[in-house]
């Protein structure tokens, strides 16, 4: 489907689809979901809430949206919306409601993405397990797509609808352990752009023969190997990482497409007590250490965390998305599409801090 840049969210919610039988629309499907966005702008999370909020607010939500019979939804009316909205076409249409792109940063080659799923807790404390798993942009935490599974296992099967289509030439798409797939490489790869994989135990040979390999010294006939050391203090701890690469593997991994493996070791001192703790890493990448530098390398890792940073985090305790009970239909992935929305146009609208910019909207109906 071919859909257009919209303007405003008004915009947007006219192209969205009416399910609702012709003798059911007693208020136009728009202007209901213009409340639904309000209200949780105004931090209201769930269907009674949003209607509670609109009761209270009815005659400037009138008088702005003059809706064709003067009156606002109900509660279930609220409800059957959310319940039975077409929420995988909501969120295509909210991703042309996004800032624009930053500028490119002369010192990277390349546009990195990251996969990783949230579970909506609300709606599985319900029996209705829901993960959405989502494809965001380091840079700028743009959630370009997202899509639902039951199960955490199955993380995996969402990765190629999220990508299937998509020009990755220039591009590397960064994931967590789980989504460390060979199918899912060689999609990538496959699509022109490159992968860049977390190895934990659950590909036990691949981690067994990493950690083995970094495990000594370099030997004389292997080529070097290139080291960055970066250090922060942040949340009470001092933290120093080092990251080391080689390309040395390459023609011994089974996996073919592999040009860089790495080992970052990280060191954690609590400032308080001096607790210290160490943790090591490994991780793959299709991109070659000719392409990249060891700092790119450390600073893609980090990036990755982007998605829980920049979104996840915020969605949960900003827009309490996991103490949302809302789990029939539609409802965990179309409110999950709202609060994105809402996140981006907060975020376009100038505000860091988006807790701050609800505050500042919460106090005033007319700057909604």
């Amino acid at each position: 489907m071919d859909i257009p840049q919209y303007s405003s969210v008004l915009d947007l919610l006219s192209a969205l689809p009416d399910p609702r039988k012709p003798r059911g629309k007693q208020i136009e499907w728009p202007f209901i979901w213009m409340i639904i966005f309000a209200a949780m702008l105004h931090n209201q999370r769930d269907a009674a809430a949003i209607a509670h909020w609109a009761c209270c607010h009815r005659d400037t939500l009138v008088a702005t949206f003059r809706p064709a019979k003067d009156r606002l939804p109900s509660e279930s009316t609220i409800r059957r919306a959310i319940h039975h909205v077409d929420a995988a076409l909501l969120d295509c249409l909210l991703a042309r409601l996004q800032p624009p792109p930053p500028a490119p940063d002369p010192t990277d080659t390349l546009v990195a993405y990251a996969i990783d799923g949230k579970h909506v807790r609300g709606a599985g404390a319900h029996g209705n397990s829901t993960i959405l798993v989502s494809l965001v942009e380091h840079t700028s935490a743009r959630v370009l797509a997202q899509h639902p599974v039951a199960k955490k296992r199955h993380e995996s099967q969402a990765v190629p609808s999220l990508l299937d289509t998509r020009d990755l030439r220039g591009c590397v798409v960064t994931m967590d352990a789980g989504l460390t797939h060979p199918k899912i490489a060689g999609q990538i790869r496959g699509q022109g752009g490159h992968f860049f994989m977390v190895v934990k135990r659950n590909q036990r040979q691949l981690y067994e023969e990493l950690r083995w390999y970094f495990a000594r010294p370099p030997l004389l006939c292997e080529r070097p190997w290139q080291t960055t050391r970066t250090v922060g203090k942040e949340h009470g701890r001092l933290e120093t990482r080092t990251l080391t690469c080689t390309d040395d593997l390459d023609e011994y991994l089974e996996w073919k497409e592999v040009r860089q493996v790495l080992r970052r070791e990280c060191e954690r001192i609590e400032v308080k007590t001096g607790k210290v703790t160490r943790t090591v890493s490994y991780a793959m990448t299709s991109v070659a250490s000719s392409d990249t530098s060891p700092e790119q390398m450390e600073a893609m890792w980090r990036g990755h965390w982007t998605i829980e940073n920049r979104q996840h985090y915020v969605r949960d305790v900003t827009m309490g998305e996991d103490g949302c009970q809302m789990h029939k239909g539609a409802a965990p992935q179309a409110l999950a599409a709202v609060r994105i929305g809402l996140i981006q146009l907060l975020r376009l609208a100038g505000w860091k801090n988006i807790a701050a910019g609800i505050r500042e909207y919460s106090a005033s109906l007319p700057k909604t």
